[in-house]
């Protein structure tokens, strides 16, 4: 019998131990955290960004990631404005990101390593219009072969795209009107096995020098300039990997290339992709495939679909998710406002990368309720209007009291607690949060951690405080919960 015992002991000390590790590895594989230096986040600032790099065709700004609050979440944030018929060139980060659209529609392309080619072009065509464009014909299984790519996303205003970390993307405005986007980088992410810096590896193209300044260590630097990948190769030893002349190679290398990033096109870029009219019709079938499932029938068993289920789960998947559409708003108050939230139970990609997203939209005077999030950093981007903005710490002192206005960007750090009350004009805005499932906890409303807690527990926490004060600290607000409309408005709309 005692031998019996001390093999269960032993047995169950050595799956508690395996439990935790593997329970440590879940949690390494989520994200990095800088233990060794204290995060400095007693004062918050409203950002804007310090440098920014003059292109053919755009710019790009760039927010100081050494600041203080982004030091501390891990990420570094950029925005980018691509005028009509500019290109931003293929590039790939060293980190996941996600990337909002705030105005604008473009054409986005994303490689994912392993997946196919499947925007094919085989149809005939006479020799000497095919000799202008490549000089040369080739025979593939008996057909006249064009181009083929990788698929392409149709992008616009209101939409969030998720890229992988080291996946090439480019961007190509088709519009008539500027593209403007801003990007949120998870440089701490586990993805990154490198220091927790952006790092921009260009394939294509030279970046230009910066304007503006940003904090390095002690002191200042200026932004520098750098070339693509391919200029550090050897021409010889590339143009034998590749398979062409040195002369190509130098084209490649782009290392006398003076139009930046973003460049402009000539005439229009000619790629492969569906007609306005097959896009409308696609629409229509996505109308029809969200009408099936909420009859809780699965889409899948209404299309056959081929594949060698690698295909159908990474280079299918999902990459974007529009959050503007007011009909997709999770929180609606029709004299408040609305919030949309996007997470992996929505987009199953921001699962692979870790992070999450969400939209608001404040009326006059609304109130975003106070709360704090449980599990993330929110790095909050206003879109629009104004708004007043209270930050609290574990301390009880406020880490931010002031005003937030359109193109400011500000950190919320996880667990500190935020109250926004939206001015006039209102307010609206898109928060980027380092989790995949972000949650939050409101303090007061329905579904709150006051509402939760029995009336007694209050009255015996908060020194002089009546049962009838603890009621209707807990009951005052009803049923209304997230948003909190202005008493002004609540009487009209009532």
């Amino acid at each position: 019998m005692a031998v019996f015992k001390l093999s269960f002991l032993v047995s169950f000390l050595v799956l508690s131990y395996v439990a935790q590790a593997q329970l440590g590895q879940l949690g390494a594989s989520r994200r990095k955290f800088g233990s060794q230096n204290r995060c400095r986040i007693d004062r918050l600032n409203a950002l804007r960004p310090s440098r920014r790099t003059e292109s053919e065709a755009g710019v790009t700004e760039y927010y100081d990631e050494s600041e203080d609050q982004l030091e501390c979440a891990g990420v570094s944030v950029l925005r980018a404005r691509i005028e009509p018929n500019g290109l931003y060139l293929p590039s790939y980060l060293n980190s996941p990101s996600l990337v909002y659209v705030l105005r604008g529609r473009a054409v986005l392309g994303a490689v994912i390593p392993g997946c196919p080619e499947t925007f094919q072009d085989l149809q005939q065509e006479s020799e000497e219009s095919y000799r202008g464009e490549r000089g040369r014909r080739e025979e593939y299984g008996g057909q006249q072969f064009r181009d083929e790519h990788q698929r392409i996303h149709h992008v616009r205003q209101g939409d969030v795209i998720a890229v992988p970390a080291g996946v090439p993307r480019w961007c190509y405005n088709d519009g008539e009107t500027p593209v403007e986007v801003i990007v949120v980088i998870d440089v701490k992410n586990n993805a990154n096995q490198l220091d927790p810096t952006l790092r921009h590896f260009m394939l294509a193209g030279r970046q230009q020098e910066s304007s503006g300044r940003y904090r390095r260590g002690e002191g200042e630097q200026v932004g520098t300039s750098g070339n693509n990948i391919l200029s550090g190769f050897d021409a010889d030893l590339l143009a034998e990997a590749i398979g062409v002349n040195q002369e190509t190679v130098k084209k490649l290398q782009s290392r006398n290339d003076e139009r930046g990033e973003i460049v402009r096109v000539e005439r229009q870029l000619r790629i492969l992709r569906p007609s306005r009219t097959e896009e409308r019709e696609e629409s229509g079938e996505r109308g029809y495939r969200r009408e099936s499932e909420e009859k809780g029938e699965r889409w899948e068993d209404k299309v056959v679909t081929s594949g060698n289920g690698f295909d159908e789960a990474i280079c299918s998947m999902k990459m974007k998710e529009n959050i503007a559409d007011p009909l997709k708003a999770d929180v609606y108050k029709p004299n408040g406002g609305r919030i949309t939230f996007l997470n992996s139970q929505k987009l199953p990609i921001l699962k692979y990368i870790q992070m999450s997203a969400n939209r608001g939209v404040l009326h006059r005077n609304a109130i975003l309720a106070p709360h704090w999030n449980m599990n993330a950093h929110a790095i909050v981007y206003v879109t629009s209007g104004r708004a007043r903005m209270q930050v609290v710490s574990n301390e009880g002192q406020r880490a931010f009291d002031g005003e937030l206005h359109s193109g400011q960007l500000i950190v919320v750090p996880q667990n500190f607690a935020v109250v926004v009350q939206s001015r006039t004009e209102g307010f609206s805005w898109i928060s980027f949060q380092t989790n995949d499932n972000a949650m939050n906890t409101p303090i007061v409303g329905k579904t709150s951690a006051l509402r939760g807690m029995p009336v007694d527990v209050l009255v015996n926490a908060y020194r002089g405080l009546s049962r009838e004060e603890a009621r209707r600290v807990k009951f005052n607000r009803g049923q209304e919960m997230t948003i909190f409309p202005s008493e002004g408005s609540r009487r009209e709309y009532e």
